[in-house]
């Protein structure tokens, strides 16, 4: 384009020449391209001007990219700070990407969410490796139990105790104690009648205490089945009533409040309390660490299954893919918010770092093309000026 521009401009140069001193119809034909030649040095002096010295004179104002290029891009980095990395622009292009629905249509397909959980699971394993030994007991003694320490769990443990008995969470758990003691009592028989004959009176005959203690442990052995195999037993009503006692009462009632959190302050007074939270978690990190090792697991297998369950629901449900999209949204308005400034540096940064003469070299092969076409069109518009020119002076 450098040497299109330039070849008119000496075409010009040699028709003026041709045509000087002619008259007549040579004499507009002379007068065009005296002006088209003026027209193309004038705009070949702008254009080279941008990028360097033409001729390499030091003209004032002329290579004004080398020398302004921090200028130029400090004023670059705002624009694009001002214009592109905004909130609203942000979040309006992440919600028209529609980025959920992508996202799940995506996750949607098993073997992507394979793909994901065969790639995390590495990952996975690695952190749970560094996680634990004498730094996760030290996190535990120094910022865990302090923490708990200062925090009321009274409340807390109340309203989870609440909600565990308002789904009868807990039934479970009382039909494997009840099934337990009946058992225990059925294969104990010396063990109970033991402990009951040892609250005997000294006075009372051997004999009586024989057939009083087997009486007892008879009804006892019947009790301990009738409510294990009752689930609206007398006894479980009464439990249940007891933990709804226990729960509102640690959650409102001060004395029980108080207790919990004595019983609290003597669970971390005690010193096996860190080492017994790291073996806790040594041997479940040994049992997640055997699980994301093995492709065929079952907690791989059931991760992506509840992944591309996942992956269906962002992309059927509506409700869950607007709250979705709405934090995605907010989240990345609050990066650009924060970052933005950081990421337009790196505009100002790279240029910054580049010679002034590679800078303008690279902006020029960027826009060299239309800067060219400019030259071109001064040729062509200088020549047309100055054939009205010349016909308006014949005129008058």
């Amino acid at each position: 384009m450098r040497l299109m521009a330039t070849g008119l401009l000496v075409l010009a140069a040699v028709v003026f020449l041709l045509t000087h001193g002619r008259e007549g119809a040579w004499g507009y034909v002379n007068a065009a391209s005296e002006a088209a030649m003026v027209g193309a040095v004038a705009d070949w002096f702008a254009v080279t001007a941008l990028f360097r010295h033409p001729l390499g004179l030091p003209v004032p104002h002329t290579a004004i990219i080398p020398r302004r290029k921090d200028m130029l891009a400090r004023s670059l980095e705002q624009f694009v700070a001002e214009n592109f990395l905004t909130e609203q622009t942000i979040r309006e292009r992440y919600l028209d990407a529609e980025v959920t629905r992508r996202l799940g249509e995506w996750l949607g397909d098993p073997v992507n969410a394979e793909r994901v959980i065969q790639e995390a699971s590495p990952l996975a394993a690695q952190a749970l490796e560094r996680v634990g030994g004498e730094d996760l007991q030290e996190f535990i003694k120094v910022t865990l139990l302090p923490r708990v320490r200062s925090e009321p769990l009274s409340p807390l443990a109340g309203n989870l105790l609440e909600q565990v008995v308002a789904d009868q969470a807990h039934h479970g758990l009382v039909d494997i104690g009840f099934r337990e003691l009946h058992s225990w009592l059925a294969a104990h028989p010396e063990d109970v009648r033991r402990i009951i004959g040892a609250r005997a009176p000294w006075w009372s005959p051997s004999w009586v205490d024989d057939m009083v203690v087997g009486r007892i442990y008879s009804e006892l052995v019947a009790w301990a089945r009738e409510v294990a195999g009752d689930p609206q037993h007398r006894i479980r009503q009464a439990l249940d009533s007891y933990l709804a006692d226990l729960a509102r009462d640690m959650q409102h009632d001060a004395d029980t409040m108080a207790s919990a959190e004595r019983l609290k302050e003597r669970l971390l007074d005690h010193p096996q309390v860190a080492p017994s939270l790291v073996a806790v978690w040594d041997a479940v990190k040994v049992v997640l660490l055997e699980q994301l090792g093995d492709p065929l697991g079952q907690l791989r297998t059931r991760l992506a299954q509840e992944l591309g369950d996942l992956g269906e629901r962002m992309v059927s449900d509506t409700t869950l893919r607007a709250r979705l999209d709405a934090w995605g949204a907010d989240a990345a308005a609050v990066l650009v918010s924060r970052y933005g400034s950081e990421l337009t540096t790196v505009i100002s940064h790279t240029i910054g770092r580049w010679d002034g003469r590679d800078a303008a070299d690279r902006i020029e092969l960027h826009v060299g093309r239309d800067l060219q076409f400019i030259r071109i069109n001064g040729t062509v518009v200088g020549g047309l000026v100055g054939l009205l020119i010349h016909t308006v002076s014949q005129l008058l």
